[in-house]
C-alpha cells in the first residue's frame, strides 16, 4: 500500500528535491507559499493522505476540498484549516487560482507559545473549518500572509517569534468569524463527561496500520474507562448533544470505514478486522445498515 502519512520533511523533499541542512535548521517547522507560484512550477494537487503537520490556506478560486469522507465545494475567497488527524486533498487547480498557505508542526508553537493546536476548535477532529470570506476580511488575511512571506526572507534574529504571532492572528481571526460549536469551558458535569468521551473516541483514530484495532466500541466499555455507570454516561451525552452514545460511536466508525474503503487498498476482511468486527459478515451488515450500501458497493 502507498504511504499513509506524509511528513513535513517529505513535503519539503517533494518541493525542493532535497532537504538541505539550512532548511532543517531554519524552516524545518514552518514555511509559507503562494499558490500561484506552485501552479507555475507544475506542482500537482496533494495525494489524499494524512500529514503530520498543520496547514492554513487562503484559497481564491473555485474547487472541491475533500476532508475525510466529506467533499466541500468552495468558491471565491475561502480560509481553510487542515490538521494531522484528517486526510485531505483537492481537485486539480485552475490556472486562475491564487492564494497562500503555510505549513507547520505542532512543535513550532510549543517552543515559546502556550498554544495547544489540537485543543482549538479549528483543528479538532470532526470540525469543518472552512470559512467563506468577505472582501474586507480577505484583504486583512492577505496582508497577514504577505507579512509572513516578507519576514521569512529577513535575517532578523526573532523573525520566527514574530511569524508565530502572525499565524496566531490568522487562527484567532478565523475563530472570531464563526463561533465554534466547541467551547473552552464546560458549564456542567455532563459537558465535561461528553468532552472526555469524544476525546477517547477520537484518540483511536486515524487507523494507519493493519496492526491497529478499534477497541472502545460500546458505551459500556467507555463507561468503564471513565469509571462511571453506563446509564450516567448515556444521559450525559444525550443531554449535551441530543444524540445517543451509540450514535456517536457508529457515526465515527462509519466515517473511518468509508475513508479506509475509499483511500486504501486493504481488502474488506482487513478493514473489518481493524475496525473491531468479529468477522467480515458482521462488518458488511453494519455498513449496509448505516449507509444502505455494501462495503464493496461503496468502494
Amino acid at each position: 500500500m502507498a504511504k499513509s502519512t506524509e511528513s513535513l520533511e517529505q513535503f519539503y523533499r517533494d518541493k525542493y528535491g532535497s532537504l538541505s541542512e539550512d532548511l532543517l535548521k531554519n524552516n524545518g517547522q514552518f514555511n509559507v507559499f503562494r499558490i500561484e507560484d506552485r501552479i507555475r512550477k507544475g506542482t500537482t494537487s496533494p495525494t489524499f493522505i494524512r500529514r503530520d503537520f498543520f496547514k492554513i490556506m487562503l484559497f481564491q478560486g473555485d474547487n472541491v476540498f475533500h476532508y475525510g469522507d466529506k467533499s466541500i465545494p468552495v468558491s471565491g475567497n475561502t480560509l481553510l484549516f487542515f490538521n494531522p488527524q484528517v486526510p485531505y486533498t483537492y481537485d486539480s487547480l485552475n490556472p486562475d487560482t491564487s492564494g497562500y498557505f503555510c505549513v507547520f508542526k505542532d512543535e513550532f508553537f510549543k517552543e515559546s507559545l502556550r498554544l495547544n493546536l489540537v485543543e482549538l476548535p479549528l483543528f479538532m477532529a470532526g470540525s469543518q473549518p472552512v470559512f467563506s470570506l468577505k472582501d474586507e476580511v480577505t484583504s486583512e488575511i492577505k496582508d497577514i500572509f504577505e507579512k509572513i512571506i516578507k519576514e521569512l526572507d529577513t535575517d532578523y534574529t526573532y523573525k520566527y517569534e514574530l511569524i508565530k504571532n502572525y499565524v496566531s492572528e490568522l487562527i484567532y481571526l478565523a475563530m472570531k468569524l464563526q463561533p465554534a460549536d466547541n467551547s473552552f469551558e464546560h458549564p456542567d458535569a455532563a459537558s465535561r463527561i461528553t468532552s472526555v468521551f469524544m476525546e477517547l473516541l477520537e484518540r483511536q483514530f486515524p487507523i494507519e496500520s493493519s496492526s491497529q484495532r478499534f477497541e472502545l466500541r460500546s458505551p459500556k466499555v467507555f463507561a468503564e474507562r471513565l469509571s462511571i455507570h453506563v446509564n450516567y454516561l448515556n444521559r450525559a451525552i444525550k443531554k449535551t448533544t441530543g444524540r445517543t452514545t451509540t450514535d456517536h460511536i457508529f457515526d465515527r466508525l462509519t466515517a473511518e470505514a468509508k475513508s479506509l474503503l475509499k483511500h486504501t487498498d486493504w481488502n474488506i476482511a482487513e478493514i473489518s478486522y481493524v475496525l473491531g468486527f468479529e468477522d467480515q459478515a458482521h462488518f458488511n451488515n453494519f455498513f449496509k445498515k448505516q449507509t444502505t450500501m455494501s462495503p464493496s458497493g461503496f468502494r
